[in-house]
């Protein structure tokens, strides 16, 4: 069975992509895993046809933070560590929009480690992409902490002594209800995983494995390729446990969706207490607010 799509419908879908597109040309290093991010981000806001202007993506500092500018939908590059915050002021205020923070693995969790677990407590409905490849790319070389134990890096000239954060424990520990890996080589399965996310009523967190090939290598790709694993599609995605153990197997890094558990988002509680409170009257609400101003 031919199951090749008509011409008109895969004019469509290049249609579709291009406009998400801006006029800014990437310039990250020849090689670098995020023009695959970009592609995949592309190809799933095509498959779920949000309008551009219904999009607003955030980001922090690093050559991943520069992927707002690359399309064509609302975007600010905020500061180094901040997109999380950022990100969710935009949603709590205008939970209308499709909102996208992103940022690498230097950005999320060294300064804008502290954002990560209120994010996932709140369970705020946006998408939190992480372009983990390891190291400082854009300030030339520097460990990050996600390097790996050992690595020479610009700072750690004789091997670097600390263990490396793991990032999709951390998402499991701190309780973000949708949790996932993919690599950047695989542009159609990440782009299936940003479907996934995208559409989760919550917190959603990738970790995107994208290589930089200037200041470790073309071997990460190796690297990669060679542990990388589709996690077992006996998996069940409710096991916390499992999820576990899968995010810190020591010899795979296993690629699909790790964790997803639904609970009630941070609007969906607000909405609730707007409800209560109207319920018992605005009058009670005006005598308390009185009572705490005195």
């Amino acid at each position: 069975m031919d199951v090749t799509p008509p011409a008109e419908v895969v004019e469509r879908r290049i249609n579709a992509r291009q406009a998400y597109r801006s006029d800014l040309k990437p310039v990250w290093c020849p090689g670098c895993g995020d023009y695959s991010v970009l592609t995949a981000l592309f190809a799933a806001l095509a498959e779920l046809q949000i309008p551009p202007h219904q999009i607003a993506l955030i980001s922090g500092i690093g050559c991943s933070s520069r992927l707002p500018g690359y399309a064509a939908t609302y975007g600010l590059n905020t500061i180094h560590g901040r997109p999380i915050p950022v990100a969710t002021g935009l949603k709590s205020a205008r939970p209308d929009l499709t909102v996208i923070a992103m940022a690498g693995d230097g950005d999320a969790l060294s300064i804008g480690g502290g954002h990560f677990p209120h994010a996932a407590r709140r369970n705020i409905g946006m998408a939190y992409f992480v372009m983990d490849n390891n190291v400082y790319g854009l300030t030339k070389g520097q460990t990050s902490p996600t390097t790996p134990t050992g690595e020479q890096t610009a700072t750690s000239l004789y091997g670097w002594p600390e263990d490396p954060a793991n990032p999709l424990g951390l998402a499991l520990a701190y309780g973000v209800s949708f949790v996932a890996q993919g690599v950047a080589g695989d542009v159609k399965g990440l782009a299936r995983l940003m479907v996934e996310a995208i559409q989760w009523p919550g917190f959603a967190f990738i970790e995107i494995l994208s290589p930089c090939v200037t200041w470790r290598g073309k071997e990460q790709y190796d690297v990669i390729r060679d542990r990388a694993r589709p996690i077992p599609p006996e998996h069940d995605v409710t096991d916390l446990a499992a999820a576990f153990r899968y995010a810190h197997d020591p010899e795979h890094l296993y690629v699909g969706v790790h964790y997803r558990q639904r609970k009630p988002t941070f609007q969906e509680r607000v909405t609730a207490l707007q409800q209560k409170a109207a319920a018992k009257g605005a009058g009670n609400f005006d005598r308390y607010l009185a009572k705490f101003r005195a």
